[in-house]
């Protein structure tokens, strides 16, 4: 594994700013795609489920709804915090927060029946390291899964997507296409048993302002979302309504058992 990058340092700076506006970012927090994510599982009331890169745990609570134990893990202080915070308020007992890199998971193999990842791997530099890991942390049938945006199959087209996103944020290193995904996971022995998409749709003034994007970069960022939106260059399909600009991100679940 990696020793500690300047990347991981720029992930906390940025998720340590970000922190309160992510927690209460509606396609973060959306329900009904958190459902879509745990449904994909199949996770049932037996089940002890590690969430990775948990954030402010909207994920981590969800699974505490339907499973016997839940844990947390992130890389970053501060969303903890507020993870920890509403586990308090709510006085729940079977989900449980702890700090760590999801490249090197601090947790024994074969620790967990079901193991997750939501909107964190376009924001590591080793995508196949942190799959790796999650595989280590599983039983084998165990229960993997990764929801994360994904880019266009053609690589340009996906390299201009991934260029405005790290303008906007730069923690983001780069998004999957769905067959990249793919291959992640058939790389670390999973069956994938399950595949869905779907697509949300981003306020660019909201979205620059939710990452605290500073002037020019969001500038930059705004002027190839426009190109993009006369000359069809990413696949995000940008568009105008009521003098506001917007683009669409697909996202998409992948889940399956890791092979014995």
């Amino acid at each position: 594994m990696p020793n500690p990058s300047e990347h991981k340092r720029t992930v906390r700076r940025a998720f340590t700013k970000q922190a309160d506006a992510y927690a209460t970012n509606a396609s973060v927090t959306d329900p009904e795609r958190i459902a879509r994510l745990v449904e994909a599982t199949g996770a049932d009331t037996s089940d002890r489920v590690l969430e990775v890169a948990t954030g402010p745990g909207h994920v981590a609570f969800s699974f505490g709804d339907h499973c016997a134990e839940v844990v947390g893990l992130d890389l970053t202080k501060a969303p903890l915090e507020i993870a920890q915070e509403k586990k308090r308020e709510n006085e729940t007992e079977n989900v449980a927060f702890i700090r760590g890199d999801a490249e090197a998971i601090p947790c024994p193999a074969n620790s967990f029946d079901v193991v997750v990842c939501r909107l964190a791997l376009h924001h590591v530099e080793h995508p196949d390291y942190v799959v790796q890991e999650m595989a280590r942390v599983c039983r084998p049938n165990g229960t993997l899964a990764v929801g994360d945006l994904v880019v266009s199959e053609h690589s340009d087209r996906a390299e201009y997507h991934n260029t405005f996103e790290r303008l906007r944020d730069p923690s983001h290193v780069r998004a999957l296409s769905i067959s990249e995904l793919i291959h992640v996971f058939t790389e670390q022995g999973i069956e994938i048993d399950h595949l869905q998409t779907d697509t949300v749709v981003q306020n660019v003034k909201n979205w620059l302002s939710n990452a605290q994007t500073p002037e020019p970069r969001a500038t930059e960022t705004r002027e190839m979302i426009r190109k993009d939106a006369e000359e069809d260059v990413s696949g995000t399909q940008p568009f105008w309504h009521d003098d506001e600009l917007y683009f669409r991100q697909l996202n998409a679940i992948v889940a399956g058992h890791l092979l014995e």
